[in-house]
């Protein structure tokens, strides 16, 4: 057992670290756990596509559509901005965002070993996929395309499939953070 530690790199006990005492995992299937972050991301980014394709074709500069009453309807919009259309002239920064995200998520994919890591990680890829593809192919203009939003519960912004990958991916890690599960599968106890 201590062989595997050192060669996993987990001390043999918290004292010998000065850090958190950490469970040690196996490191196997990492190729399954990248297919699953990658295997999210296009579910993710092809629901959100297919729902912006379907809404600009069907619901734009129509009247909304009510669901549930008046607590729910899809009203198609363009949003320059961020969330609650916010930072409408910061478009090409929040496509650099978007970018950068895109890059970090790649890059830790490289010491992916945990499935609900891939999970959350898969949801904020394909919905940063989702959203920088409007920022690149809609108008006003490449690297400035004004994403498009549709769902509008009452009393709430309007948002899409993408901005709902992102926020759910992003509690998902908040959780597993509160959890002590690192992206490599290491479990921390506090």
């Amino acid at each position: 057992m201590a062989e595997a530690e050192r060669i996993i790199g987990t001390p043999d006990t918290p004292e010998d670290s000065g850090e958190r005492a950490s469970t040690p995992v196996p490191r196997t299937g990492r190729g399954r756990r990248i297919a699953v972050l990658f295997a999210v991301a296009a579910f993710a980014y092809a629901l959100d596509l297919g729902s912006k394709l379907l809404v600009v074709a069907k619901l734009e500069h129509h009247a909304p559509i009510q669901l549930a009453g008046d607590l729910l309807e899809l009203h198609a919009i363009r949003n320059p901005g961020a969330a609650f259309g916010f930072g409408a002239a910061f478009t090409i920064i929040f496509t650099v965002i978007a970018v950068a995200v895109i890059v970090v998520i790649v890059r830790l994919s490289r010491k992916l070993y945990s499935f609900p890591w891939a999970v959350a990680l898969g949801l904020l890829l394909g919905g940063a996929l989702g959203n920088l593809t409007d920022r690149i192919f809609r108008a006003p203009g490449v690297f400035q395309g004004e994403v498009v939003d549709f769902i509008a519960p009452r009393g709430f912004a309007v948002f899409n499939l993408a901005d709902s990958a992102i926020v759910c991916g992003g509690i998902l890690i908040v959780l597993l953070s509160f959890r002590g599960l690192d992206p490599d599968g290491t479990v921390h106890k506090d």
